[in-house]
């Protein structure tokens, strides 16, 4: 390979050898960037030709060009081998084809370092626009369920044991809370990445009449990046972002655990639709969930990009450095890893069906009302630890003669406390338990109709 076909040859005696050029080589991953790179190059073409830099006419030629460019590679006519070492080389080396010595001039006042921090910078804000929207659109299938099933009553857990009853709609909304702060998480990201890169060169600005907030404004960010060194050297918004995509892949990965359980038999709580399902090859009965599976999967893989980045970044001295070309892969596959599992289980919770039934008779197993019989106890003016330990003597005397508490007799609760009178028994049922609460923010059907 000779050395003049790279453009930063020039002070080089030998040319770049191939293995070297290949092993560096990142279009493969940046070609995704091509409209950002494109739309920078534009923004900056103008602003020079607004500065003087370049006549105005010169711009507008630059922006054409770009435009023609941008064209070419949507059509799969211009071609990106690995020897164009990046999307910014290759797109400048298609303009110096086109325009001669003028398309040179497109590369004054900026450095490969702003750019792919510019390119960076638009293409997760588009992604976290995406984000956002998948995010919503789970929400508002969560929300459409929990309407759907508002008065269906299930077991509530701690420790996966039978805890207390509590109303589906409770526990699909208790999701839609968490995707709130994913969503709120997103946009914080979104805000604090919103400031352009571009201009600050490779590291140090430069001592010609350019207008940074002219191109930030063009490119609709809320103002630049005051410091030439950060400008090139941050990837905070990297790691908050995909910090913030493992948070979301944590609480989808938390649902699809629980739809993954609530399929089987033993648990019987929904059934998946044949069309979100597999088989098996071996086995002929088998209707697996797989796509909560690969879900659950994949939150793994964010995991990895987050711990990917932080590591790549913990001990790289200011500013640019050749290790930072790593961040692409973790920003491009934590942003489709997100929004396609969004998507996903978007899809498959429109096509679940809970088992109602089902639900209800685990809810009203006896077990499930100890802190319901405390509480009456408590409201005939025993003290809450004697009315705990009561009922934890009423529950070992019911398992040890095999007895639902709901199946004691007024009798046989008398013998614990004096406190006892017919009127617990009404209360024993899984719709009274619920119905019954009555503090803010509690699995109260009051509650529940507020969405």
């Amino acid at each position: 390979m000779k050395k003049n076909k790279l453009l930063w040859g020039a002070r080089f005696r030998k040319p770049m050898a191939e293995t070297a050029l290949r092993f560096s080589s990142s279009i493969e991953l940046d070609r995704h960037f091509y409209k950002e790179d494109i739309a920078g190059s534009i923004a900056h073409a103008e602003m020079l030709g607004a500065a003087g830099i370049l006549t105005r006419s010169e711009a507008e030629i630059m922006r054409k060009a770009l435009l023609e460019i941008q064209k070419e590679i949507e059509k799969g006519t211009l071609e990106l081998p690995w020897e164009m070492e990046d999307i910014h080389t290759a797109v400048e080396k298609r303009l110096l084809k086109k325009l001669g010595p003028l398309g040179g001039k497109l590369h004054t006042a900026r450095s490969r370092n702003d750019q792919v921090a510019l390119d960076e910078r638009l293409y997760l804000r588009q992604a976290i626009d995406e984000v956002r929207r998948e995010i919503r659109q789970l929400q508002r299938t969560l929300v459409r369920a929990a309407k759907k099933y508002i008065a269906a009553v299930m077991p509530g857990y701690t420790h996966l044991q039978h805890a207390q009853p509590v109303l589906l709609s409770h526990h699909l909304l208790a999701y839609v809370a968490m995707l709130e702060r994913d969503h709120e998480r997103m946009e914080e990201c979104r805000n604090r990445l919103n400031y352009s890169p571009l201009g600050a060169g490779a590291l140090a600005g430069t001592s010609l009449p350019i207008d940074r907030g002219r191109v930030a404004r063009k490119l609709k960010f809320d103002g630049i990046v005051q410091n030439s060194l950060d400008a090139v050297s941050d990837r905070d918004y990297l790691i908050e972002f995909t910090a913030a995509s493992s948070l979301i892949m944590m609480h989808l990965s938390r649902l699809c655990e629980e739809l993954v359980l609530w399929s089987t038999k033993e648990f019987g709580f929904v059934t998946v639709d044949d069309a979100y399902a597999t088989g098996s090859s071996m086995l002929p009965q088998k209707k697996n969930p797989d796509i909560a599976e690969l879900v659950r999967g994949k939150t793994g893989r964010v995991y990895g990009h987050l711990v990917n980045l932080l590591t790549v970044m913990k001990g790289l001295p200011l500013t640019y450095n050749r290790d930072m070309q790593e961040d692409k892969t973790p920003l491009i596959d934590t942003a489709h890893t997100v929004q396609s599992s969004l998507t996903a289980l978007a899809e498959l919770l429109s096509h679940t069906r809970f088992n109602v039934e089902e639900c209800k008779k685990r809810a009203a197993a006896g077990d499930m009302f100890a802190a319901d019989i405390a509480e009456y106890l408590v409201a005939r003016g025993v003290p809450f630890r004697k009315a705990h330990h009561t009922v934890g003597k009423l529950v070992q005397v019911s398992e040890r003669n095999r007895k639902s508490l709901t199946d004691l007799s007024l009798v046989e609760l008398r013998r614990f406390s004096p406190k006892f009178q017919a009127d617990i028994f009404p209360l024993l049922n899984p719709r009274t338990s619920v119905s019954r609460k009555r503090s803010a923010g509690s699995t109260s059907p009051v509650e529940a109709s507020g969405f």
